[in-house]
């Protein structure tokens, strides 16, 4: 079994690495679902117990194989899933959405996707309040939330995580986040902290994501911006081999020892990689190789938008005021 870390103010245990299930719909090429399933199940009898989903990963496709891979294991997994948007209304037709699809009574924590422009965070984290009061949620979480969002969803209700991308290449939340969620209890559920396999080193050049890949769509991994961002990983490819672990094992320890609050959450669409995403807790950082890749990869240094375009306002977005005109 793993070590593990608190998950928001209650004292809930999860594992230090967290399974993402968003490859399972399909998102980064063809998936496989009893691969997916049997990856789960092998995540949580290693003590990888936050698993993580959407309603928007496959329509629910998704959520149903989580749902399947939990089912004999449901004491240890803690589930997570996420709502698309934040009304009231919305929020408990799709709370049923996705019990209905997980084939659960309640799932452990549940996020707002993205903070939604038209409704003040006030309202939905009240709706999602009632969701605990009904047995139907045990906690709630944020994703993409902007900082002062953040506290006045904490106001309303302890928000239990915020789910944000963080990595070596990816390092804002550091300067505005950091301070108020470690301020607030909230656990940091970093994802993408391969930066979607960026860090790894298997992405040299597009040609090396497949087909109908949706990577292709995202500036950093397009022409110059790619090349330039494949050129920056030197440091870490050499202190990998130094250490005698791989690229991806170095980049996941570098977050775990940022700091106790912070879980990375790893996409693990296939049972072998449970075993090699968890090489990273073997890996020992000490205060030189920390210094060296924070120099490496300072704060801003990656080439291109992180998203494409359409999606870049719901990143880090702050919810209307109660009584403002929406989108105001």
């Amino acid at each position: 079994m793993i070590d593990t870390r608190k998950l928001g103010q209650d004292g809930v245990q999860v594992g230090a690495i967290a399974l993402g299930a968003m490859a399972f719909a399909g998102w980064y090429g063809a998936s496989d679902d009893e691969a997916g399933v049997r990856a789960i199940q092998r995540a949580i009898d290693e003590g990888i117990t936050l698993i993580d989903t959407a309603e928007v990963y496959g329509q629910g496709r998704s959520e149903a194989l989580v749902g399947r891979a939990v089912r004999d294991r449901r004491d240890r997994a803690v589930v997570a899933t996420k709502a698309s948007a934040g009304s009231p209304a919305y929020l408990h037709q799709a709370i049923d959405r996705s019990l209905k699809h997980l084939g659960l009574d309640h799932v452990d924590l549940y996020y707002l996707h993205r903070v939604d422009a038209a409704v003040p965070i006030e309202d939905s984290v009240g709706a999602m309040a009632e969701l605990v009061q009904a047995g139907k949620v045990r906690a709630i979480g944020l994703s993409e939330a902007g900082p002062q969002t953040i506290r006045r969803a904490h106001a309303t209700h302890p928000i239990a995580a915020l789910q944000t991308e963080y990595s070596l290449l990816q390092r804002d939340p550091e300067r505005d986040l950091f301070p108020i969620t470690r301020a607030l209890g909230v656990t940091f559920v970093a994802y993408s902290p391969l930066h979607r396999g960026l860090l790894t080193g298997r992405i040299r050049t597009s040609a090396d994501l497949p087909a109908h890949d949706w990577r292709g769509q995202v500036p950093r991994f397009q022409g110059d911006n790619l090349a330039a961002n494949v050129a920056r990983l030197g440091p870490l490819e050499a202190l990998a081999t130094r250490k005698g672990a791989s690229m991806s094992s170095v980049a996941l320890a570098w977050i775990l020892r940022k700091g106790q609050d912070l879980v990375p959450l790893v996409g693990i669409g296939r049972p072998e990689n449970v075993d090699r995403n968890l090489q990273a807790l073997q890996v020992q950082l000490d205060e030189t190789d920390m210094a060296l890749l924070d120099d490496a990869f300072p704060i801003g240094c990656a080439a291109g938008a992180r998203y494409p375009e359409a999606a870049m306002a719901s990143l880090g977005r702050e919810a209307p005021l109660p009584g403002a005109p929406a989108g105001g």
